[in-house]
């Protein structure tokens, strides 16, 4: 089975963003507008098969499959053997895929070779996509997300060797590791992967990444480029209705947010920061008079529950 093979073209993912993706907010976009699939959190793979599980298993932590679903486990680490336990685990936990990340360029994790420093390192790129595979048995596709480079743009000699792994999705994000997201997105540079795709693996997917903030953009970057899908990240949030197709329906910003925080706490209860909520402020809260004010209001709150008495 290959939910890549599944989705209808152009198609639409939400990125995996770490503190952003879990259960709660997968399920308010659900609600606002539906991507065609879903990645988790990015769990990382060494932790998972360690003392530190627990942690990592609340990365992959699903509450309502169906809302959250077709759904994604993204997952980082640097040992081979790490990662075919943790596919094998992927599978039994019912994962439509299972999605390896070489494309954070966060430096406490490039440091260690690991994530988008991968491009430094194919040998070990290469293990740990087919410990993937192995045990995934094939089951459920294993993908890759990516960048164009380390320090310089590397666009074609990169992707072909990934491509070359055999895997069912590669997601590019257009930009190197060093220029973080400083500057804008290199579409021109994903724009050459599809025809890499054609020659070296015709069934691979191909999915663009970096700076959509709108519906119409993306399908517009699709069919310019060629691509079978779009991946957004910080366009969601821009607009929690990114995905939707209807741009009437809307309900107002402090009724979401007062879903997403109920849903955490259903989710979560104590067991997870209530300063994560704090970061979705400016997403739901905009656009009206006295949003700053509320904004600041529940900057100052140190619970879930106070700041649902702030937002009622």
């Amino acid at each position: 089975m290959n939910i890549w093979e599944d989705l209808k073209k152009p198609f639409f993912v939400l990125a995996p963003m770490d503190d952003v993706t879990d259960s709660p907010f997968r399920r308010i976009v659900a609600r606002t507008g539906a991507p065609d699939l879903f990645f988790t959190e990015f769990a990382n793979a060494d932790g998972l098969q360690s003392r530190g599980r627990e942690r990592v298993l609340s990365k992959l932590k699903v509450v309502d499959k169906k809302a959250e679903g077709p759904l994604i486990a993204q997952i980082w680490g640097l040992d081979p053997e790490n990662y075919r336990k943790t596919a094998q685990e992927l599978v039994e936990m019912g994962f439509d895929g299972i999605d390896i990340n070489m494309g954070c360029p966060t430096p406490t994790v490039t440091k260690k070779g690991a994530c988008s420093a991968l491009v430094n390192n194919k040998p070990l790129a290469a293990e740990l996509i087919a410990a993937t595979k192995d045990g995934a048995g094939g089951s459920i596709p294993v993908s890759v997300k990516c960048r164009i480079g380390f320090r310089a743009i590397e666009t074609e000699v990169w992707t072909q060797f990934l491509l070359e792994q055999g895997i069912a999705a590669l997601t590019i994000h257009g930009r190197t590791t060093k220029e973080m997201s400083k500057v804008p997105n290199h579409w021109e540079e994903i724009a050459k992967v599809p025809a890499i795709r054609d020659s070296v693996a015709p069934q691979t997917v191909i999915v663009g990444n970096g700076d959509v903030l709108s519906r119409k953009q993306g399908l517009q970057l699709a069919e310019q480029h060629g691509l079978d899908g779009i991946m957004v990240a910080r366009g969601i949030f821009q607009d929690p209705y990114l995905f939707s197709p209807n741009e009437e329906y809307k309900l107002d910003g402090r009724d979401i947010y007062k879903q997403h925080i109920e849903l955490f706490l259903e989710t979560w209860g104590n067991e997870k920061n209530p300063a994560t909520l704090k970061k979705f402020a400016k997403m739901y809260l905009r656009e009206f008079d006295g949003a700053s004010e509320l904004r600041t209001a529940l900057m100052q709150c140190e619970n879930a529950e106070e700041m649902l008495k702030v937002l009622q």
